[in-house]
């Protein structure tokens, strides 16, 4: 159970990231209502994927290169303590509610914002801690069995990588990025596709406040949950 707890946690971050509407979702209804069409909303979810993806990926790859020179329980307390403070950040201000009206954009343009967005918003911050539980080869263990000095198994480590064509993430941590991005693409889908169907975006204003209170909270909660356990 230990063992499936990571990976339960990408779950559900993944679907808490697609239930939050500045993730992408809430930008897909509106071209679809824009556009008149249901395909629009479809169309719309694969570049704000990609978007969400690549942010992902990005802090994945800097903990992954992080965690061979720097112990795994310092960059722990370092994940939690970057949280809490983006966290408390977010909660002690809130942007006005974007207005979608007339957006033109390209798949690739979408696929940028996206990109940003979940920058923005600390979404692979909120992963960190679960990536740093993943299996993987820690300094110290790579030092010791090479009978090297900490510094010199770094570099060796290091020389070994850039000998290949490029530096290969654990394959753990590219089935993490998968998951994650995976139940955030099938949550952010449902929820787009059911309100273009049955809602629209006249009641969105304050589900949109209420959410990004709830997610600066959880950003938080998960830093001081890191901290403790």
């Amino acid at each position: 159970m230990h063992d499936s707890l990571p990976w339960l946690s990408l779950l559900v971050l993944g679907a808490f990231h697609g239930l939050n509407p500045g993730m992408g979702w809430l930008f897909a209804v509106a071209l679809g209502l824009q556009a008149g069409r249901r395909t629009a909303v479809i169309g719309a979810l694969g570049p704000i994927a990609a978007g969400h993806l690549a942010s992902i990926a990005m802090v994945v790859v800097l903990v992954s290169l992080a965690r061979l020179v720097v112990p795994l329980a310092m960059l722990q307390y370092a994940a939690a303590a970057v949280l809490v403070a983006f966290g408390v950040a977010k909660l002690t201000r809130f942007s006005a509610h974007p207005r979608w009206v007339g957006m033109r954009v390209a798949p690739h343009e979408l696929a940028a914002w996206s990109f940003l967005m979940a920058t923005a918003h600390g979404a692979g911050l909120m992963l960190a801690p679960v990536i740093l539980r993943l299996p993987g080869e820690d300094a110290a263990a790579m030092t010791h069995d090479a009978g090297l000095p900490s510094h010199a198994g770094h570099l060796a480590s290091l020389a070994t990588a850039q000998g290949s064509a490029s530096i290969a993430l654990p394959a753990a941590d590219l089935l993490a990025i998968g998951v994650h991005t995976g139940a955030m693409l099938v949550v952010m889908g449902m929820i787009a596709l059911l309100v273009f169907d049955l809602v629209g975006l006249a009641i969105l204003r304050r589900a949109w406040i209420n959410l990004d209170r709830v997610w600066a909270g959880s950003l938080v909660a998960v830093g001081l949950l890191t901290l403790a356990l």
